[in-house]
């Protein structure tokens, strides 16, 4: 019995569970709502387990629901990804291949990439967008891109696949001319403050209302990575940098550090992520460029 379950039952199962109805269910999958009642009763019987408590005036997970339910996604997820994998196979290598990058990742390490993917692969076109936060994943989510680089957002959407890049190292600067630049020693986050934060803000709605490394009531918010590196070299505030971005202006003198007291020993790194559909994984050039990211050293003069 249990091998006569199909994909389609399961994917029933996850809407009606989703969705809170059979009805709503049935819109979702486009089927009459009687079809869904029966597709579950089915299923039901076949894993001889009540999925849903049906007492009530719309259905409810029963304990036994709720455990097969992460069961029946994985399933579901898993030949997703299979299909689309052996999709882009016999698609062979992508007409174009487009990319959405963190504005923290290194130019050094994406010039690299990209001088490399132009001799791999010198007939694809690169369409390269650089964003932060949401706006480097909103365009994976809507299939504009088919990889996104992601970092400064560091909560990964659900249907997307994320594989590990090299750690971007950090540090918090002001002008020298800042008040907070006389300081010697760590600042507490009752001095912090009193000063204007400078920090880049979401296009999207996809992190609205959560703030990432936010620690002054006092906010500038920039939507621009180099907007913010000439406002910190102004003297408008003190905010968090990419340390290989920052180097030169340190060494020179433009900028300096300052050590807060809740990054200590030392400011956390940004972990970056590759980050595409899980339906719509790189074909041959876009997994090429994905392995050439994972080589390379993000690190920077300290």
């Amino acid at each position: 019995m249990l091998d006569g379950i199909s994909l389609d039952q399961l994917r029933t199962f996850i809407a009606a569970a989703e969705e809170g109805s059979f009805s709503a269910a049935g819109r979702k999958l486009r089927r009459a709502q009687s079809v869904i009642s029966q597709t579950m009763a089915n299923l039901e019987a076949q894993l001889r387990v009540t999925l849903f408590d049906r007492s009530a005036r719309y259905p409810v997970l029963t304990d036994e629901g709720k455990a097969l339910l992460g069961e029946a996604k994985l399933v579901v997820n898993g030949m997703d990804a299979f299909k689309a994998r052996a999709r882009t196979l016999s698609e062979g290598l992508e007409p174009e291949l487009s990319v959405a990058v963190d504005v923290m990742y290194p130019m050094a390490s994406l010039t690299d990439a990209v001088g490399a993917f132009r001799e791999a692969f010198p007939t694809t076109p690169l369409r390269m967008y650089v964003e932060a936060l949401g706006a480097v994943v909103q365009p994976v989510l809507d299939g504009m891109c088919r990889i996104g680089v992601i970092g400064s957002m560091p909560v990964i959407p659900e249907g997307l696949n994320a594989e590990r890049l090299p750690e971007v190292p950090m540090v918090t600067v002001v002008a020298p001319n800042h008040p907070l630049a006389e300081s010697q020693g760590i600042l507490p986050g009752s001095v912090l403050e009193r000063h204007v934060q400078l920090v880049l803000t979401d296009r999207t709605t996809l992190t609205a209302g959560t703030n990432f490394g936010v620690f002054s009531p006092l906010i500038w918010r920039l939507a621009d990575l180099g907007a913010k590196h000439a406002f910190l070299k102004a003297g408008f505030g003190w905010g968090h940098m990419p340390l290989a971005m920052v180097a030169p202006d340190l060494e020179a003198g433009r900028l300096v550090r300052i050590r807060l007291e809740m990054h200590q020993p030392a400011i956390p790194v940004i972990a970056m992520y590759a980050v595409y559909r899980t339906d719509e994984p790189p074909g041959p050039a876009g997994r090429w460029f994905i392995d050439r990211l994972q080589q390379f050293t993000t690190d920077a003069p300290a």
